[in-house]
């Protein structure tokens, strides 16, 4: 259910927003600031936030294609962790994110 509800927030975005985000790496940490900032809001903690990187990124690594360097190393960085791994890098995202805005 958690990948659909990715796949769901995705399919109802616009093609020219999502390209907005993915082309740029910091309109793209943007973007996650302030999803993050949004889950802050609705109560979620760390552990919830970071549940939520994670079907994010699991979602980004196996439906799209990096379109910068960054979003390249994250994609390999990703792809080759293990489950653990990629909960820890879900939670050093969520860190990223709440940083930058």
């Amino acid at each position: 259910m958690a990948e659909k509800d990715a796949k769901q927030a995705v399919a109802k975005m616009s093609e020219d927003k999502k390209d907005d985000i993915m082309q740029n790496f910091q309109s793209f940490k943007d973007y996650l600031g302030d999803q993050v900032h949004k889950g802050e809001k609705l109560g979620l903690g760390e552990e919830g936030l970071a549940k939520g990187a994670k079907r994010v990124a699991d979602y980004l690594a196996d439906h799209e294609e990096p379109r910068n360097r960054e979003e390249k190393v994250l994609n390999e960085l990703w792809n080759v962790a293990n489950k653990e791994e990629r909960e820890h890098m879900a939670h050093v995202l969520v860190k990223l994110a709440s940083e930058t805005n």
